[in-house]
């Protein structure tokens, strides 16, 4: 199993989602009233092993390889989004920019719901 440039990328941004989870999850446990902070942690380390499970199985020719990344960078997309609002929102004290959160969620679930088709459809056979 070879992994193409924009496999390795998505993975690198998952397991970059990962740390900015656990740096979120510290940084909220060290800030009063800090859920916003709480939850944008809990959304990327949730979402950081599915990316990398997308990754692994379009690569492993389990999924739809194209339908896999798709997914993948739709979840990378609402993760910046996402969290990055609800980031900004504790910090700042204002929005990333308007409707920056609701996208993103709609962006993850494109992302879960792109990731369904990907295992549904068959795989391409030498793909």
């Amino acid at each position: 199993m070879r992994l193409s440039g924009l496999d390795r990328a998505l993975a690198a941004l998952a397991c970059l989602a990962g740390l900015l989870g656990v740096a979120l999850s510290a940084a909220a446990a060290h800030i009063p009233g800090a859920d916003s902070l709480k939850t944008a942690a809990q959304f990327l380390l949730f979402h950081a092993p599915a990316i990398l499970a997308l990754v692994g199985f379009g690569a492993a020719s389990l999924a739809r390889a194209g339908l896999a990344r798709v997914a993948a960078g739709l979840l990378i997309l609402g993760l910046i989004l996402f969290c990055g609002d609800l980031a900004v929102r504790t910090w700042l004290q204002h929005p990333l920019f308007p409707m920056a959160a609701p996208i993103g969620g709609f962006a993850l679930m494109g992302g879960w719901l792109v990731g369904i088709l990907g295992a549904l459809v068959p795989a391409r056979r030498g793909a």
